[in-house]
């Protein structure tokens, strides 16, 4: 087949790819960054693409929304050229489109299709434990550039320092006029990020590594007993303990599982000769444990009630929360704040009402046209309770009312 020029294949693809999203046959997945597009591709668009001709492709689209996580490569298939040379199992771009990008699919089942409140078990874990090794053996030289402002190769501090800092420059701060009752409401004072600093720091330095720094259920497929970690458009190059920090937190965790978690985590990377990777572990690991809780309010906050007017509204009315920051007591009580996730963004003290047992994990039926479409309530609270199901209820019956129903993935 001729060679076409590099823009004349780009917009050939972006027409074929464009034509077979508005056909709308194949799956449409919904998530905080992306809408993803599954399709099957003809003759023409494999050939292009360098694909299997009648596979499947996934179409990511970009979504717009306030900015609430740190993104140091704004180009997800610049990370991904790099990532799927030493992880073979996570689905490469096959185009960038720049609006959009084309990605292989990767058959399987997530974990978050059998909900949160669901066993990992250890061979998960150890699979685990293993990608954290393989990512963290991802040359650093071979990454692309990263920001001018960012710390220096081993200062953990000022990496932190540096997350911190963006929480409140450029997530907090900039949507204090957008979201202020809401924050108000929550609890979050204005200097909450301030507070934190002063309040954690880091003993010990650690050489940085690329971090996914979204492994959670949702992002984990599952085929046999081989699991790949997709979406990394949020990958950043910083200290290890912050991704594993990140993903003890957002799996849903027990105690119990966190802790053997951070055992197998430990035990696999001093086996992988990265002794150096786990110095300082137990004084400085709850150090990021903490962050994640903190700065989770932010993107809970900002992100889920700006789809719905009516729920800004009813939460910017919701007096700020007391008492007990739910059953783990997780650090987030600490900074000043404790708060409990549910789907309108109304607030309420974690542990009171909250649905425990088979009714928390049974689906909600939530009819509109076309059929039914199920809401799995696998989500928890920022601080590691379960959602709460009687303001689960009331999401439903609004969304029910107004005729729309997001996915929840």
């Amino acid at each position: 087949m001729h060679r076409l020029h590099h823009r004349a294949r780009t917009a050939l693809v972006q027409q074929l790819v464009e034509s077979r999203r508005l056909r709308g046959r194949g799956e449409v997945v919904r998530g905080h960054h992306n809408i993803n597009y599954v399709r099957r591709s003809g003759l023409v668009l494999a050939l292009l693409l360098g694909a299997v001709p009648f596979t499947r492709f996934k179409y990511r689209v970009p979504l717009p929304a306030v900015e609430v996580v740190p993104r140091i490569w704004p180009r997800e298939a610049e990370v991904l050229g790099v990532v799927c040379r030493y992880l073979r199992e996570v689905p490469r771009c096959l185009a960038d489109l720049g609006e959009g990008s084309v990605h292989r699919y990767r058959t399987g089942r997530t974990l978050g299709d059998g909900g949160v409140t669901a066993t990992v078990g250890e061979e998960l874990m150890r699979s685990f434990a293993s990608f954290f090794v393989r990512t963290a053996r991802v040359p650093v030289a071979e990454l692309p550039a990263r920001p001018d402002d960012w710390p220096r190769d081993g200062d953990s501090q000022g990496f932190l320092d540096w997350l911190v800092r963006f929480t409140q420059e450029r997530v907090h701060l900039p949507n204090r006029d957008r979201f202020g009752a809401l924050f108000d409401a929550v609890g979050v004072p204005e200097d909450a990020m301030a507070r934190f600093a002063v309040l954690h720091r880091c003993r010990a330095s650690r050489p940085f590594r690329l971090l996914h720094t979204d492994v959670h259920r949702a992002n984990v497929v599952v085929r046999g007993r081989r699991l790949a970690v997709i979406d990394w458009e949020l990958a950043i190059f910083g200290d290890p303990l912050h991704d594993l920090a990140t993903h003890l937190v957002r799996m849903g965790y027990g105690k119990e599982e966190q802790e053997r978690m951070t055992e197998l985590w430990a035990g696999a990377m001093t086996e992988a000769g990265l002794t150096e990777l786990t110095a300082g572990l137990h004084e400085d690991l709850p150090v990021f444990i903490a962050f994640e809780h903190a700065q989770s309010v932010f993107p809970t906050s900002c992100g889920r009630p700006s789809t719905c007017p009516r729920a800004r509204t009813r939460a910017a009315s919701t007096p700020p929360p007391t008492g007990s920051s739910g059953r783990h007591g997780g650090p987030a009580s600490r900074c000043g704040w404790s708060t409990c996730r549910a789907g309108t963004g109304s607030w309420k003290p974690c542990g009171s009402g909250t649905a425990r047992g088979p009714e928390a994990r049974r689906p909600l039926p939530v009819r509109r046209r076309g059929g039914h479409h199920w809401l799995a309530r696998s989500n928890r609270c920022a601080n590691g309770g379960t959602w709460c199901l009687r303001e689960d209820r009331r999401w439903a019956a609004e969304w029910r009312r107004g005729g729309v129903v997001p996915r929840r993935r």
